[in-house]
């Protein structure tokens, strides 16, 4: 699996817990759940993702986009 697809794949996952987590426990979860989606949106224009660059630090195989 390469770095776009994991990137991906945690962020999605990211989301769907803290949503899950919103309706069980608490509604400040969707702080999170924004916060996660702004880093997408910001690292579609920039370019700069703080999970790919960990990623790569782990050795996961780059992508085209990171």
């Amino acid at each position: 699996m390469t770095i776009d697809r994991m990137v991906l794949a945690i962020a999605g996952t990211f989301i769907l817990l803290s949503v899950c987590l919103a309706v069980w426990h608490s509604i400040n979860w969707l702080w999170f759940t924004g916060f996660v989606g702004a880093n997408l949106l910001q690292s579609a224009f920039t370019g700069f993702c703080p999970m790919a660059i960990l990623l790569k630090k782990l050795g996961v195989k780059p992508g085209s986009a990171f």
